[in-house]
């Protein structure tokens, strides 16, 4: 499934995943590829992303890696969409 990480400044991150673990107001979920299409309002927390990805020089500071290889982003809040496989996830 494709991602996009938008900030207000920039496009953190694009490019094919396999899992997106967000910080969701009612606890955190996880969406893989074929996820029912889904809006929702993110609370502070971080964002886990599951793939062979690589982000940008730029913005690398942003992101670290947990111990089970996941990339993460520390967000304070945000909305999430996912729809055909494409996963927007609006972070502050």
């Amino acid at each position: 499934m494709y991602l996009e990480i938008v900030s207000p400044e920039a496009t953190l991150f694009a490019g094919e995943v396999t899992s997106v673990t967000v910080p969701g107001v009612n606890g955190e979920f996880q969406m893989l590829n074929n996820h029912e299409p889904i809006i929702s309002l993110l609370q502070e927390g971080n964002v886990k992303v599951d793939g062979n990805i690589s982000v940008d020089e730029e913005f690398a500071s942003k992101f670290s890696k947990d111990s089970d290889g996941k990339t993460i982003l520390p967000i304070s809040s945000g909305t999430v969409e996912m729809k055909d496989n494409k996963v927007i996830v609006l972070a502050d």
